[in-house]
């Protein structure tokens, strides 16, 4: 086939799957009414499982778990990633198609089946990484956020006004999770319900302890100041070993590149001298 002729369907292919793209991947407008999202909320369920016909269900449930673990549920629906897979991963096939069609070769052919294979799981390794970074800022949000609710209920503040008062003051990831857990409060949740949608939509264990903890303390009737407390006792001790932790494990890690990098550079530059010497030596006795 010819290389011109290969080269216009490829622009033409990557033409019509832009537009195809962008709308796959853009979020919805704002303005939508209650009614309509209410419509769109009860036929979603439809939509992802027409979706599992074309993607594996295992796939799918790990996509909207990771959409939830990264709050992107508002923004970007599993549907609308789906079709995004499949327009990419689609795009690359044809692509690759015509790479391989230009000059046959096994190189090529592995080279377009990687392309098409990352072009498909790409989606899925954005939103996860997002995700964790999500996770991550929680994680390391959490400690400070309940020194902070711990020194307002001492001050004498309720538990959920001094939630209110760490989220208000707060701007990470963390304070976005505890002030939706006071508004699922104020329309009508119970305490229980809220904390386990908390501890539902993380994946950091400290969080979730902290929501198990809040929960029995209301069940059972325990001052919920020396569960504040205790946890945030119990965090900043286990923050500690994990950083005396991360210490520990910083000389093997260095090791490696210590072998590898910075030794035999160091080696060169003092021993290179005097192995000169030594041949320059030895030459001039022979």
């Amino acid at each position: 086939m010819d290389t011109l002729l290969i080269a216009i369907i490829a622009v033409a292919l990557v033409a019509a799957a832009l537009p195809v793209l962008a709308f796959a991947l853009a979020p919805g407008s704002g303005r939508v009414s209650a009614a309509a999202r209410a419509r769109a909320l009860v036929h979603q369920p439809d939509r992802v499982r027409a979706t599992r016909y074309l993607v594996p269900a295992g796939l799918v449930t790990r996509l909207e778990r990771n959409l939830a673990l990264a709050a992107l549920t508002g923004t970007w629906s599993v549907a609308r990633l789906v079709r995004a897979k499949l327009v990419l991963a689609g795009a690359a096939i044809l692509l690759g198609v015509l790479f391989v069609v230009g000059q046959p070769s096994p190189v090529r052919v592995i080279l377009a089946l990687v392309v098409a294979t990352a072009a498909y799981f790409g989606p899925n390794l954005v939103v996860w990484g997002r995700a964790q970074e999500r996770q991550e800022a929680i994680r390391a949000e959490l400690a400070d956020t309940l020194d902070q609710i711990t020194i307002s209920i001492e001050a004498g503040l309720g538990l959920e006004t001094a939630i209110i008062r760490a989220g208000e003051h707060g701007t990470g990831p963390l304070a976005q999770e505890l002030m939706r857990t006071i508004q699922d409060m104020r329309v009508g949740l119970s305490r229980k319900e809220a904390y386990t949608a908390l501890a539902e939509r993380t994946s950091v264990t400290d969080l979730k302890r902290f929501a198990r903890a809040i929960m029995q303390a209301d069940a059972y009737g325990v001052s919920v100041s020396n569960v504040v407390r205790t946890q945030s006792k119990d965090l900043r001790a286990k923050r500690r070993q994990r950083a005396e932790e991360k210490a520990m494990k910083v000389p093997v890690q260095v090791l490696f590149p210590l072998m590898l990098c910075i030794l035999p550079v160091l080696f060169v530059v003092v021993l290179g001298p005097a192995v000169i010497n030594l041949v320059s030596v030895f030459s001039t006795a022979r």
